[in-house]
């Protein structure tokens, strides 16, 4: 790729940014050069290769799963089908062993996240410079920079798209906290627990400790998990630029990565999905 030029820790911090478009203070709203650029766009900056796989995945969940509902027979069931009746048959088992109430969203979101997350995560074993490599001869076609050419393809390492997951499902809980507890109730379990009425500041302060820390460790156990999976993945890669002995080596620790990191990929998306239908049981669960 045209990174083939750089040193391993200009290697390693192109393929760890995200294409990024904002409004620049001195150069008005472009795509950003440099990850100083990026970062002088502020807070309201866009990913694009993030926000594009998140939808473009999500498109895909949506129109499979919705073939194979559409096409659903009694008989025989094709190999595809068979697969997704898999999925929904694991999820309902998740959501009845861990929700307690009656809600008819819940199982829904459960599977949404389940194969949304996976599906993010499973780019992860996509070869680190196929993809980056396309977008700098797709953007070399344009007249940009090669070297000035960024993209991420694993939308789950990045912490604006595990953190805008999280948030939905936060919102999600106290929503349906205050509908089911009402608003007296909600402030109840924070104010009252576990001490009591005389301990209402120890209370507030330890409820509100948690309740906020379920949103932040969500969001947090899958980046940081996929984060550490990719850049172990981008370290391998440097090792075919070392010598064909070298190089060997390295393809035999990336197949073992990549077969070890199914694993990781399959449990970071049950455990999201596990946690939001524990949060949602909680929430509709009054003391």
């Amino acid at each position: 790729m045209a990174g083939d030029s750089l040193t391993s820790g200009q290697y390693i911090k192109h393929h760890l940014q995200n294409m990024t478009y904002g409004n620049h203070p001195d150069h008005g709203w472009i795509f950003a050069h440099t990850p100083e650029e990026a970062k002088e766009m502020g807070f309201w900056a866009f990913h694009v290769d993030s926000l594009g796989w998140s939808i473009a995945l999500a498109l895909i969940f949506f129109f499979a799963f919705r073939k194979v509902a559409k096409n659903a027979t009694t008989g025989v069931p094709s190999g595809f089908q068979n697969f997704v009746e898999m999925i929904v048959e694991f999820v309902n088992s998740s959501v009845r062993g861990s929700f307690s109430g009656r809600n008819d969203i819940v199982a829904p979101l459960a599977l949404t996240i389940f194969a949304w997350v996976f599906l993010m995560n499973l780019m992860d074993l996509v070869p680190v410079d196929w993809l980056p490599m396309l977008a700098q001869q797709i953007g070399a076609a344009f007249g940009a920079d090669p070297h000035h050419v960024y993209f991420k393809v694993v939308p789950s390492t990045d912490p604006n798209v595990t953190f805008g997951m999280a948030l939905g499902v936060f919102w999600l809980m106290l929503y349906y906290s205050i509908k089911i507890k009402g608003v007296s109730g909600f402030f109840g379990e924070l104010a009252f627990q576990p001490f009591g009425k005389v301990g209402m500041p120890a209370n507030l302060v330890l409820e509100g400790v948690s309740l906020i820390s379920k949103p932040v460790s969500l969001a947090l156990r899958l980046f940081g998990n996929m984060y550490a999976g990719e850049t172990i993945f981008i370290l391998i890669a440097l090792m075919f630029s070392a010598g064909w002995a070298v190089g060997l080596f390295g393809g035999v620790l990336q197949l073992g990565w990549a077969i070890f990191h199914i694993l990781i990929i399959t449990l970071q998306a049950f455990i999201f999905m596990t946690l939001t239908i524990v949060y949602l049981d909680m929430a509709h669960q009054e003391h």
